[in-house]
């Protein structure tokens, strides 16, 4: 250790030190997965009502930057996951399950990422190449490309959520988005 200017010793930072989680996965999904991801799936988005269809799409380059630093953070938010955390903050472990509920306790979301890591860094993986390409997408100014993306940054999401958050929903899920029409944007919104 060093004397500093008021007499005050301090140490060197340690070199060994090992990555110390500040959120838990649950805090992690809602406090920087989730708002990354959404800068990807609003960026593009078709709503058919009544009145028409209404095209979400961007149009500046502010509008392509915001969903590239979106893919960015979201892959390398893939890191944080594969550092060991809790699932949940301290003041909601051990909360009573209420049966019927589709959310498996967290303890048994935790005993799965143990059983196999491996499996949990695959997921981890998955999102991240998604990411990744949205981002190769947004540099590239690829519309088309953009709705594509949004569906894989959503199925690397949802693969992973019905292996260990619901998994007693895995059936149900699939069927819905197996029978859901992909959009096929009109050759109009083709980049050249």
């Amino acid at each position: 250790s060093s004397a500093t200017t008021t007499g005050a010793t301090t140490s060197a930072p340690s070199l060994d030190s090992s990555p110390a989680p500040t959120l838990a996965v649950k805090e992690l999904m809602e406090h920087i997965i989730d708002p990354q991801s959404d800068w990807i799936f609003d960026a593009a988005v078709i709503d058919i009502t009544k009145k028409g269809v209404n095209e979400t799409k961007p149009l500046s380059e502010d509008d392509w930057l915001k969903v590239e630093r979106g893919g960015y953070v979201l892959a390398e938010s893939t890191n944080l996951l594969k550092i060991p955390r809790r699932m949940v903050p301290v003041e909601e472990e051990g909360k009573p399950h209420q049966p019927g509920e589709p959310e498996l306790p967290p303890e048994q979301i935790q005993a799965k990422i143990e059983k196999d890591r491996a499996l949990w860094y695959k997921h981890a993986d998955g999102l991240k190449a998604a990411a990744l390409e949205a981002v190769q997408v947004a540099k590239a100014r690829d519309l088309d490309g953009l709705f594509k993306v949004g569906d894989k940054v959503d199925k690397a999401c949802e693969a992973c959520h019905l292996e260990y958050w619901y998994p007693g929903d895995r059936e149900a899920v699939l069927k819905d988005q197996n029978s859901k029409v992909t959009y096929d944007p009109p050759a109009a919104n083709k980049k050249k």
